[in-house]
């Protein structure tokens, strides 16, 4: 492998987001414990550094940094944007969290930037090995977030899970891509989709056993059925700010890759995965829907919303033309801001004060309660807090799919892609699992405005959760109304095969 000093202009981003993680750590040794929110903030304009830089570097595609095994195209970039806007809303949210929770911490942002970083590295990945490092940068970090809580031991075990669960997915995936080298003797995407494309290959056990192991490492990481017992319990378990991460930004880097090795490496022999992956969207669907319906506690209804909402992503992937393709980018940023919002509203109880408690903020030592966690807590919220329950009613609706919101925008192209490839029975069974949903999304609608409020709430409002929570109910509202800027942009950076 070459090497040149353009290599490490095209991995700029990513070495200012790592660099940031670690000048984050040193910082948070000296910085006094009250002064953490510092380092949010610090966190913030490094993301806003490493998105200048990529945007700067959008205009001139470059395939062969690191001999290939590193792509810098506009599909790359597309994505790398909403992981910045996704976890910089994320930063946003927690600021107030954490310290609610005792667990405000230097390292938490390091963390958040390290994952961010493994997941940069995975929507640039132009080769197999490139995107399994970035998906275990990613992974290890997202482990050890998932148990940021240590005194709740929910938190440990959710963590406990995650990498159990995890590890082996990671080992499945890697045997995938194995086999897939020894039957094409590379391991870079392009080469391998014009040794398939060129030799013809057909759908031999060991090829079909390859995919199954690529659907299963790519399918636990975005919690497709029946990869996805791990989801409930560790959404429920990890910080509510983790787990709005992991639900938003690890499914859209995870899903690039996705599409990266199937349209890429495997795009010419479509037809011996296509039957597989339509089974397990149709599954994860249902599954995530019906599931959904019975669930109590917000997270874990979120959690199945979020194994549904892969279901209808993974139409983008069936389908595989460049409509489908765009689908599925468009698909991906819509959720990324109306589940960030959802979850921040989650945070919004989290930290509110119940009357006949010692005050706003004043909280006894950190318990392991629901506080904001449970459905019910929604109920009567219209009464005392209107805009709360006006922001969570628009992430509900754009969820359900309802226009005038960007959810309905979503849907409608995921589904169109669906008919123009002739898959218009899973558009129906689509259509018809969404209107399921509505079920349990405006339940909490109901809740909020046809109940009267079972105890007082009083909210505990930070500057940085209000931007968050209003710039995503602006992008929802306005990509409902208006959605062309973003259709323009997603259509502009289309993956295309070799």
């Amino acid at each position: 492998m070459t090497f040149n000093f353009t290599d490490l202009v095209v991995i700029l981003p990513e070495l200012v987001v790592v660099g940031g993680g670690c000048l984050v750590l040193i910082l948070d040794l000296i910085l006094p414990k009250g002064h953490k929110d510092l380092l949010a903030y610090l966190s913030l304009m490094i993301l806003l550094m490493a998105f200048y830089a990529t945007y700067r570097m959008a205009s001139s595609p470059i395939t062969d940094a690191f001999s290939g095994m590193f792509i810098l195209d506009p599909f790359a970039s597309f994505f790398k944007i909403l992981l910045y806007l996704a976890t910089a809303l994320t930063i946003l949210l927690s600021i107030r969290y954490l310290e609610v929770e005792r667990i405000h911490l230097g390292e938490y942002y390091a963390f958040i930037l390290f994952a961010t970083s493994g997941m940069m590295v995975m929507v640039s990945g132009g080769d197999l090995i490139t995107i399994y490092l970035g998906l275990e940068l990613m992974s290890l970090s997202l482990y050890i977030l998932a148990g940021f809580k240590r005194y709740e031991r929910r938190s440990i075990e959710a963590a406990a899970k995650y990498f159990v669960l995890g590890s082996f997915s990671s080992g499945v995936l890697l045997f995938g891509i194995s086999l897939l080298y020894g039957l094409s003797g590379t391991t870079q995407l392009k080469d391998m989709g014009r040794v398939f494309q060129n030799l013809q290959v057909d759908g031999g056990p060991a090829l079909f056993l390859a995919m199954i192991l690529l659907v299963v490492g790519f399918g636990f990481k975005v919690a497709a059925v029946p990869f996805h017992m791990w989801t409930p319990d560790v959404y429920e378990g990890a910080p509510t700010c983790v787990t709005a991460y992991m639900s938003v930004a690890t499914k859209a880097a995870s899903f690039a890759a996705f599409l990266r090795v199937f349209v890429e490496a495997l795009g010419s022999i479509e037809e011996s995965w296509k039957t597989l992956l339509i089974v397990l969207c149709v599954a994860t669907m249902v599954v995530g829907n019906v599931v959904a319906i019975v669930q109590t506690n917000i997270k874990r209804m979120l959690a199945y919303s979020s194994i549904a909402h892969a279901g209808y992503a993974l139409i983008g992937l069936v389908v595989g033309s460049d409509l489908g393709i765009f689908s599925l980018m468009l698909y991906m940023v819509v959720y990324a801001f109306m589940n960030l919002g959802a979850f921040g509203v989650v945070i919004l109880l989290r930290n509110a004060d119940v009357s006949g408690s010692s005050g706003v903020g004043e909280r006894s030592p950190p318990q392991a309660d629901s506080g904001g966690e449970e459905i019910a807590d929604f109920t009567g919220l219209a009464r005392n807090h209107r805009l709360a329950a006006f922001v969570m009613m628009v992430f509900m609706l754009s969820l359900t799919g309802i226009p005038p919101t960007a959810g309905f925008v979503a849907k409608f192209y995921i589904f169109m892609a669906a008919v123009d490839a002739g898959l218009v029975w899973l558009a129906v069974v689509g259509v018809l699992l969404s209107a399921v949903s509505a079920y349990y999304y405006l339940r909490i609608v109901m809740l909020m405005y046809m109940k009267e409020p079972e105890v007082l709430v009083k909210l505990t409002v930070s500057p940085a959760v209000t931007v968050a929570l209003w710039v995503a109910v602006l992008v929802i509202l306005g990509l409902g109304v208006y959605p062309s800027p973003l259709v323009e942009y997603a259509q502009s950076a289309l993956l295309n095969p070799p």
